[in-house]
């Protein structure tokens, strides 16, 4: 017998065990039975191992074989990728519908990007050229948007001994040859293949200094996201997670997004399907797929390619951050991948520990989140990957084990709130418990490209909000009379703040994507409002003059009313305001 053949023992959902597993390696890829079943080897204990099995295990038999490949879960990374969508180990769900429509059918293999598709290559490399890990050697244009950059992989360098001519070939065949010090010759192709599980290696790690711009005002000025953070997205069932993580894959200005559907409803997923074709970038005019990569891994699959789903979105999105882009990658929701965990953990008999999640989840989060980073490429270039994550609490309990542990590896925590989805406030995003680390960083950066005075307004706002909720409590005891007219007046901007800035609507053409000069303006003209509101009050005008109807709602209208292309609305609007509050001085002078 092959003694690099194992034969299954035993069979449990996804957990498969097998004897005269002593010669292989933990994490090495398997293929399991007769249907060569793709797993993972997970524990080794002398002579018998554990692998846990990406596929569909019905029909699995014992004393079938278990054969090795000889390396870990890896993906073939080259173009094809951008457009594309995969399930949770990288198998195109487009290319398998065309051949068993509707279902991914077992045993289909590790099938990848397309392999028989030629692609134009420009070479930027000559003969007897000297190159480096993460230099540029030949470009392929991948869609309208992205140039597929084709990069010298980590450790290789050395002389270029032989190159092929500009032209249009498949991704298997040999491109450049490379001679290193030693004398040995290396064979480039366009396409490299890396394990999931191993980060990219990066030339240096930097501090994010400029923000995600996502076009949602509550997160750009309110708590905003750094190009190389991490947020958390935590919210009860119905609260927008999903909904909120679409308007950030369409509207985020990074250069290339990754969506991970993992664990979510297939009805979200075909959602997203449907919807991204159709949704035109604002800022290149063409559709939002020439530079989004889907991965999907709904509920109702294999639960192991759950657990590798995010593994697999994060290293696609290394591979683009070390081309020199700015990658984003959704994951929705790392809650679903976590009770992934729990579920092999379960089967595996190892020691649960809170709420029966395995000990190492805050190790595995920790992982993932610290592939993020604002980082100096291999090839000496500028690049990101901000990576957001929704998080879907049982009953909306922040306390939970996925949320606390989440809570200790992102700088940005997105607060969802139920009262506020049930009030149709969307996004529903919680002003008094959500927060931003990032703030001290991209003060400067706001200051230079947006407004001045743009993080003290934020902060007076945020000052206004919180003294409305205090006296809130007070208005629901004893009503709103009681109250002296300047914490009155708070209350109606704070409507104000609330229904014409926080509140956005996803589907309404100016309010959906929303630039940052007109997010300062707006919030500009609600202190502007303020201000005036206050000196009448303090003059001794009464609230009920004061607080002209007519005249709040066209500024909580703005966000429709006036164009995200032509501003002078505001400034129209804040004349009307100095207008009616000059009048009111003169006639209370």
């Amino acid at each position: 017998m092959n003694n690099r053949v194992g034969i299954i023992t035993m069979i449990n959902g996804p957990v498969v065990k097998g004897r005269n597993m002593a010669s292989f390696k933990i994490r090495e890829m398997v293929m399991a039975g007769s249907r060569k079943l793709i797993g993972e080897v997970i524990a080794l204990d002398g002579d018998f191992g554990t692998i846990q099995v990406y596929e569909e295990t019905e029909g699995l038999k014992c004393q079938e074989q278990i054969i090795p490949t000889g390396k870990p879960l890896s993906l073939k990374l080259g173009p094809g990728l951008i457009g594309n969508i995969f399930d949770g180990i990288e198998r195109p769900l487009i290319e398998i519908d065309k051949v068993c429509h509707g279902f991914i059918p077992e045993g289909i293999g590790l099938i990848s990007i397309d392999t028989r598709k030629t692609w134009s290559v420009t070479f930027q490399v000559r003969v007897e050229d000297e190159i480096e890990p993460g230099q540029v050697y030949g470009e392929v244009r991948e869609t309208t948007l992205i140039v597929h950059r084709l990069i010298v992989p980590p450790g290789i360098s050395g002389r270029v001994v032989w190159v092929r001519e500009d032209g249009s070939y498949n991704i298997e065949e040999q491109l450049v040859v490379v001679k290193d010090a030693e004398g040995r010759e290396h064979s480039l192709a366009m396409y490299q293949e890396w394990p999931v599980r191993d980060p990219r290696p990066v030339n240096e790690r930097l501090a994010s200094e400029r923000p995600l711009v996502t076009g949602q005002r509550v997160l750009d000025i309110f708590f905003p996201v750094a190009k190389g953070g991490t947020a958390a997205i935590p919210g009860g069932f119905g609260t927008g997670k999903t909904m909120t993580q679409h308007q950030l894959a369409k509207w985020s200005d990074a250069d290339i997004i990754v969506y991970i559907g993992c664990g979510e409803r297939g009805n979200e997923m075909t959602e997203v399907l449907e919807d991204f074709p159709e949704i035109i970038d604002p800022r290149t005019n063409r559709s939002i797929m020439e530079r989004t990569v889907l991965i999907a891994n709904t509920s109702n699959m294999p639960v192991a390619a759950r657990e590798s789903s995010i593994y697999t979105g994060v290293t696609i999105a290394e591979y683009y951050r070390d081309m020199g882009y700015h990658v984003a990658v959704m994951a929705d929701s790392t809650s679903r991948w976590a009770e992934a965990l729990r579920e092999i953990s379960g089967r595996l008999e190892e020691m649960p520990a809170e709420e029966g999640y395995p000990a190492y989840l805050p190790t595995r989060l920790a992982q993932f989140y610290e592939r993020a980073g604002y980082v100096t490429t291999l090839g000496g270039q500028e690049a990101s990957i901000t990576i957001i994550g929704a998080v879907s609490p049982a009953g909306g309990d922040f306390s939970e084990p996925v949320t606390e542990n989440t809570k200790r590896y992102v700088n940005a925590f997105i607060a969802l709130d139920r009262k506020l989805a049930y009030e149709r406030h969307f996004p529903s995003v919680n002003w008094l418990t959500s927060y931003s680390g990032y703030i001290g960083a991209l003060t400067e950066w706001y200051k230079e490209n947006v407004g001045s005075d743009v993080m003290e307004l934020r902060g007076k706002m945020l000052r206004i909000l919180n003294q409305e909720n205090k006296l809130q409590e007070i208005v629901q005891l004893v009503g709103e009379d009681v109250l002296p007219d300047e914490q009155r007046l708070i209350l109606e901007i704070s409507k104000v703040l609330r229904m014409g800035f926080l509140q956005q609507n996803a589907f309404h053409r100016e309010d959906t994507f929303v630039p940052l000069k007109k997010q300062y303006g707006m919030l500009k003209l609600i202190e502007h409002l303020y201000r005036n509101a206050l000196t009448a009050i303090k003059k001794g005008i009464p609230i009920s003059r004061v607080r002209d109807r007519q005249l709040f709602n066209e500024v909580i209208k703005m966000k429709y009313n006036i164009p995200n292309e032509d501003l002078s609305g505001l400034d129209k609007l804040a004349g009307r305001i100095d207008g009616y509050y000059n009048a009111l001085f003169e006639k209370y002078q």
